[in-house]
């Protein structure tokens, strides 16, 4: 059997020998002529981190980190392109062949130097098309409906699923992962609560004792409306593992989506061997992995630091810890003093490279640091996501600094930390108010014991200051989409005198799109942009999956996809018009992609339309009534670019 190089020992303290993998059954697969050593448990992508493969490739001449969230699609060999699968999600399999869906260009010569047992070899500079997922294009089978389906199968989706139980309602349980459970186990406990392990233990046995309520995992939810869902499931039971996409009717709906850990906006922060605090624990608690044998926290989040308490007692060995704020209090750090572990507070670093295949990473004052693995936490962020596809609305607030949900939807509610519950109790009691408010009923409401300010400091974004001569890339987020921090471009004389600040807010829309919660969280954080457009942007850019609504009654066509999402209603004037522009050279163009009057205007919220979609070579496009005039010249932002086109009409 192949080592195995970054498995933690079966004997490792603090249960991070891996609760999800069988070490007395090990097994072998292939993945693109690879052989991968594996054990019962483990996904193919944790087959690959535990057997030291840690980079995807390169994009733009660097190297880019393999995590969950932004992982190459993978198929059995010989299948089609309607049975790809997410490496995240598929459970390893002996003997299995697979292959990449989408042949990604192989890296030159040289950049397959770099490591070359530890990279998939993957060139990704074409927009990250390696790294796109087919079946976000696919339409979906149709189900029998349900009463509630709840998404998210956390501590706040299975108490909502129960709930609804109770109340008579039959209930589908969406979760991505290959289990129940969620994230809450990073996030330790409060006096008076269970442990989440405990409590975990609880909701699941009492889930699968309810003959209400059907757990689909291995599935993924990627496009909502009101009454309807549509979601990628991985059959597991099949041999080989097969997939389908499904439209899931619902009377009512739960958002438990949880929250997504923030990735501080720092030249080199997609490297290998750079990883949330999360994933770090998830990887080690369930898998057992933790590569190499140092490691440095950097983080502006409390959690972090009980990650690295938590280690103390394995061996692996811890640098030091920074801290985004200045004078941070939490019961977590007091436990690091303890430890007798180096704080440096108010300190973030200000780039990470690579030097002998290990990490260096660059702080303001002093050597740069030496180590196998970062920790980069930059807090958390609700995951509004399907929240703003199913139309929902969300405001920036400037003392959380993180976008949150305002408003209601008919039919559709959200619970845990995707609603914007910071404590367990707060998200499990959340998921009861969830299903009270869906049937109109008074309940007890929510409970979130949040600790006072004064002795468990909140988030707060970080990000390390602009530099011109840094020679890694910066990233506004971990996930597939691959959005770089833009360059600041020379400005004009004339947009001088408009914004003598020099402030680069609106740069943001002229990046790729779609942007998803992440990057606009960090958009605003190193002010790409305005604080008070933060929700219009999450409207339009991250809601880019429409689909028909519940009174559809035959399966879901293309045809049935409305030509206007609800989400821009209004967006651009009452008297908005769907036309189509002309543009002087072919191009490809993504849909979210703003329209605007001139070069010197950015801020989204001055645009005076937006490109719906390509179709047939055309540019369907939603504009404000006064630049609708057949002739009218205007400007398309669009990957990083600007360029002339004329309303077709």
């Amino acid at each position: 059997m192949r080592p195995q190089i970054s498995r933690l020992p079966a004997t490792t303290a603090k249960g991070f020998a891996g609760s999800e993998i069988d070490r007395k059954r090990p097994i072998e697969f292939r993945l693109a002529g690879r052989m991968v050593s594996a054990f019962e448990g483990d996904t193919v992508l944790t087959a690959l981190l535990a057997s030291g493969v840690d980079t995807i490739g390169f994009h733009q001449g660097q190297p880019i980190g393999l995590r969950h969230g932004a992982v190459p699609a993978i198929a059995p060999v010989g299948a089609t392109l309607d049975q790809a699968l997410p490496m995240d999600r598929v459970p390893a399999r002996r003997a299995a062949d697979l292959q990449f869906v989408a042949p990604a260009k192989r890296s030159g010569m040289l950049t397959r130097l770099f490591q070359p047992g530890r990279t998939l070899g993957l060139n990704i500079d074409d927009h990250g098309r390696s790294l796109i997922r087919p079946w976000l294009t696919q339409i979906g089978e149709r189900q029998p409906a349900t009463d509630v389906l709840v998404i998210g199968g956390g501590v706040a989706g299975m108490s909502a699923a129960l709930a609804a139980a109770h109340a008579g309602l039959s209930v589908a349980l969406i979760e991505a992962s290959p289990l129940l459970g969620g994230h809450s186990g990073l996030f330790g406990t409060q006096d008076g609560d269970a442990t989440p392990e405990d409590q975990i233990g609880l909701l699941t046995t009492e889930i699968k004792a309810s003959p209400a309520i059907a757990v689909r995992t291995h599935c993924e939810v990627f496009a909502i409306a009101p009454g309807l869902v549509r979601a990628h499931q991985v059959e597991i039971a099949a041999d080989p593992i097969t997939s389908c996409v499904l439209d899931l009717p619902a009377r009512h709906i739960v958002i438990a989506t949880g929250a997504i850990e923030r990735l501080p906006v720092i030249p080199g922060n997609r490297r290998p061997g750079v990883i949330g605090a999360q994933e770090a624990f998830e990887l080690a608690r369930r898998y057992g992995i933790w590569p190499g044998h140092s490691f440095m926290v950097s983080t502006s989040a409390n959690p972090a630091y009980r990650l690295a308490t938590l280690l103390a007692e394995t061996g692996i060995q811890l640098d030091r810890i920074t801290d985004g704020r200045d004078q941070a209090n939490s019961r977590y750090i007091e436990f690091c003093k303890a430890y007798g572990f180096r704080l440096f507070p108010g300190t973030v670093p200000s780039a990470i490279g690579t030097n002998d295949g290990r990490l260096s990473i660059d702080l303001p004052h002093g050597e740069p640091v030496s180590v196998d693995r970062l920790i980069l936490s930059g807090g958390w962020q609700p995951d509004l996501t399907l929240w703003h596809m199913a139309g929902g609305h969300s405001r920036w607030n400037t003392t959380t600094q993180r976008l949150e949900p305002v408003g209601t939807l008919e039919g559709i509610a959200l619970a845990g930390a995707a609603a914007g519950y910071l404590t367990r109790r707060g998200c499990t009691t959340s998921g009861m108010a969830a299903i009270d408010q869906l049937l109109s009923r008074k309940g007890a409401g929510v409970d979130d014991p949040i600790i006072p300010a004064l002795y468990e400091t909140p988030d707060r974004q970080m990000s390390a200051s602009e530099t011109h001569t840094a020679t890694s890339l910066a990233y506004l987020d971990a996930e597939a989409t691959l959005v770089l921090r833009p360059t600041p471009r020379r400005r004009h004389w004339v947009s001088s005198l408009q914004n003598p600040s020099g402030s680069n807010a609106g740069m943001l829309a002229e990046s790729p799109q779609p942007l998803s919660i992440a990057a606009i969280s960090s958009g605003v954080a190193i002010s790409l942009i305005p604080p008070e457009s933060a929700g219009v942007v999450a409207q339009e850019r991250v809601a880019l999956i429409p689909l028909a609504t519940s009174e559809t009654k035959a399966p879901v066509t293309s045809a049935d996809v409305p030509p206007i999402p609800p989400y821009l209603h209004d967006r651009f004037g009452p008297d908005a018009v769907l036309t189509h522009l002309a543009q002087t050279d072919a191009r490809r163009i993504d849909s979210g992609a703003l329209v605007f009057l001139d070069h010197d205007t950015t801020d989204p919220l001055r645009a005076v339309g937006v490109v719906l979609r390509m179709r047939d070579e055309q540019i369907e496009v939603l504009i404000a009534k006064a630049q609708a005039q057949p002739g009218a010249k205007v400007l398309v932002r669009d990957l990083g670019q600007a360029f002339p086109a004329e309303v077709r009409g």
